[in-house]
């Protein structure tokens, strides 16, 4: 039985099926979770335990801290990966075109729903109920009466009486007054102000974003670069041209789409870009509630079509407080698997919330079980339909594979990539078996400057749905005098053993290229 075309059930159903106890896990859910570290994530201790509980790649928010923070976490965060055996790839999350209210007094703010409040350029002035300043001189140009406004440190968590909602009643010379809609108190020495679905002539890519990308992000062959407030194709291909000229050529690129502008143009963005992240942080306050769902579902559709990793934003806010999601969030985040996201995003949660560990093994915890019941008939039926007829040799073959294993029912498929593109093609068909992708060095290729490319490239496969990369080589010190397909099929066997999701007499799809041919085989494992 088909439910909401994304749910898959067998018959008869049972509700009390619900109530049987949870089969162990020994491998983490297909579904990525990317954490984002910070002062309650940061120790090497805690990040350890993260990536154990399954956090899948590391993300670094410069909207906050300086650089000689975020080294020091990521310091921790290399010490913590070496200590687990586990590759985690770097996410640098830009501050992009954000307007801040700086309070200088750092002392909480009250303001009073029903009264109004004057929002000024001038930093002199010092905060108060009464009046805010903010680092942007342009407000009273692109506003008008009636427009809505938000301000908080985290906007609008869902915790209202940290955020505030404004609507302007009337702009003079370059301040804005705004009539205060919800009691709230300010606090922090930054708050962000949101101007809701209208265009900030603020460039994407900031200096300051630029600095720490030639800096901190050179030094750090940071792996994705999650590219803030992305409005246009334009802002990508600006960002790919500044990573190239920074010998950063490697560097993946993922729009973040939060505002009804990269909603707009996100066709032509998702062309350009590398990935999507969907951020329904300031997306759900710049649409109205009953249009964000639209924004996700079919944005996730979009991406899932084309073959590009999506990952989704603030899906359980509540445990930044709690040990516990709310029932709506651990809904959320199943709809969000069923929708086919690659990735959920944990920003407050893992940041400054109080159970990081907890946050990231939950929403694993819920993930695995959303993808028990995946609709993958229905997503594999709809890629196909996508691609269309006469399909491309690679599109053909990939599909077979995805087929093939579903039909033996197979632990896993064996993936041989130098760049990790053949492991994102079979991801796209959404195999619900993990995709083991060996990432071995192109012939030829300089075996100084193998290992950085390699390594990023392997890490880069961390974000994508279901796929798991392992590091392959061709010196014969290693490989023992196999070929190159033994050596890389004995690898994954012993990788897939060792966490469990290969056992004796199962069955495995292997993929690779042979010269411009792509070759899909089954073998079955022995009990060695």
């Amino acid at each position: 039985m088909q439910g909401g075309n994304h749910m898959l059930l067998e018959e008869p159903v049972r509700l009390a099926s619900c109530l049987a106890p949870a089969k162990p896990k020994v491998f983490p859910s297909l579904t990525k979770i990317v954490g984002t570290l910070g002062p309650r994530s940061r120790s090497v201790e805690v990040i350890e335990e993260c990536l154990t509980a399954g956090m899948s790649v590391a993300r670094f928010d410069f909207s906050w801290k300086d650089a000689a923070y975020h080294q020091e976490t990521l310091d921790n965060l290399r010490k913590a990966a070496q200590n687990v055996k586990k590759l985690c790839p770097i996410m640098l999350d830009t501050v992009g075109p954000e307007i801040q209210v700086h309070n200088s007094t750092g002392d909480s703010i009250e303001l009073k729903g029903g009264n109004h409040v004057t929002i000024t350029p001038d930093l002199s002035k010092p905060p108060s109920a009464d009046i805010l300043p903010i680092k942007f001189g342009d407000l009273a140009k692109v506003v008008k009466k009636g427009d809505t406004l938000f301000m908080g440190q985290y906007l609008f968590t869902g915790s209202e009486s940290t955020s505030l909602w404004l609507e302007v009643t009337e702009t003079s010379g370059e301040e804005v007054i705004c009539l205060v809609k919800n009691t709230a108190t300010l606090s922090g020495p930054i708050f962000t102000l949101h101007v809701s679905q209208v265009h900030i002539s603020m460039p994407t890519l900031s200096e300051y974003d630029k600095q720490v990308i030639s800096t901190w992000g050179l030094q750090n062959s940071v792996d994705i670069i999650s590219l803030s407030h992305t409005r246009s194709s334009e802002d990508v291909s600006e960002l790919r041209a500044f990573l190239l000229s920074h010998d950063l050529q490697d560097t993946q690129i993922y729009a973040k789409i939060e505002n009804a502008e990269g909603l707009e143009h996100f066709d032509e963005i998702l062309q350009e870009a590398d990935g999507i992240i969907i951020s329904r942080g300031d997306l759900g306050i710049d649409l109205p509630p009953e249009r964000v769902f639209r924004s996700q579902k079919t944005g996730i559709q979009k991406c899932n079509l084309a073959g590009k990793p999506v990952i989704i934003t603030r899906v359980v806010d509540s445990m930044v407080d709690n040990l516990r999601p709310t029932r709506a969030e651990a809904t959320d985040v199943a709809n969000a698997v069923l929708d086919g996201t690659d990735g959920i995003l944990l920003g407050a949660e893992t940041l400054r919330g109080q159970y990081p560990v907890d946050s990231v093994g939950t929403v694993g915890k819920i993930c695995s079980e959303a993808e028990t019941v995946y609709n993958q008939s229905l997503h594999f039926k709809r890629v196909v339909r996508h691609v269309g007829e006469p399909m491309a040799h690679e599109e053909s073959v990939a599909s077979s594979a995805v087929r093939s294993a579903m039909k033996v029912k197979a632990a896993a498929i064996i993936v041989f990539t130098f760049s990790g593109r053949a492991a994102r093609l079979i991801a796209k068909y959404r195999p619900p078996m993990p995709v083991l992708a060996v990432v071995f060095p192109r012939e030829g290729s300089d075996p100084s400057k193998w290992l950085s490319y390699g390594t990023t490239q392997a890490r880069q496969c961390f974000s994508v749905r279901g796929v798991y990369p392992l590091m392959g080589s061709t010196d014969e010190a290693e490989t023992g005098g196999l070929t190159k397909e033994e050596y890389g099929i004995k690898l994954a066997l012993n990788y897939g053993r060792s966490v469990g999701i290969i056992k004796p007499y199962d069955r495995v799809i292997i993929f690779e290229k042979i010269g411009d041919s792509s070759v899909v085989k089954i073998i079955e494992c022995d009990d060695s």
